[in-house]
């Protein structure tokens, strides 16, 4: 299967944000992300530009990397699925295939012992069971954790899950900072 835009929709499943901009759904929308390390944007703006879109990569007041999208009338569909109003929601059969747990990775995975875990966005917290339940759908089975804190994730534990998830995200991004953070067995 060829990059698509709905591959992004793995920063939705992160703490990813889609807006729609201007009145009408003819004028477009943006999606962005505010990650933790560079390489992690820099992951995602490569998905962003394979997608066939243009990637702008920036730092929020904090310091933080953000990677958004430009305007994009592309974008109005996935906008129109993942919001109801103001609020991030999951569309009801939505999927994560392979290229969207890659992005949901890039955007908020990382290691717990033995286990992975890819995070939610703690300001979306009616998100969470329906993107556990999305996950089984798809044959990784994870543990809801942290949901009074603020940093909600989906734990993957079992060589069975793992791997499943490794086989899914393919080999991290060519960056040494992202081998440790990366999906392994």
């Amino acid at each position: 299967m060829p990059p698509a835009v709905a591959d992004l929709c793995g920063v939705l499943a992160a703490s990813g944000q889609v807006v729609r901009v201007g009145a009408s759904d003819a004028q477009g929308a943006r999606l962005s992300v505010v990650v933790e390390q560079l390489w992690r944007a820099s992951g995602l703006a490569d998905m962003i530009r394979e997608a066939g879109m243009v990637p702008e990569m920036s730092r929020t007041e904090e310091g933080t990397p953000l990677v958004r999208t430009a305007v994009e009338l592309s974008l109005t569909t996935i906008a129109r699925e993942w919001t109801r109003g103001a609020v991030k929601t999951v569309p009801p059969r939505w999927l994560p295939g392979p290229r969207e747990l890659r992005a949901w990775t890039l955007a908020a995975g990382g290691p717990e012992g033995d286990h992975y875990l890819l995070g939610l966005d703690p300001h979306a917290p009616d998100t969470h069971s329906p993107l556990a339940s999305a996950l089984m759908r798809v044959g990784i089975a994870p543990t809801l954790i942290g949901t009074r804190g603020g940093h909600p994730a989906l734990r993957i534990t079992g060589r069975r899950r793992l791997s499943r998830l490794v086989e899914n995200v393919g080999e991290p991004p060519d960056d040494a900072d992202a081998l440790p953070l990366w999906p392994r067995l």
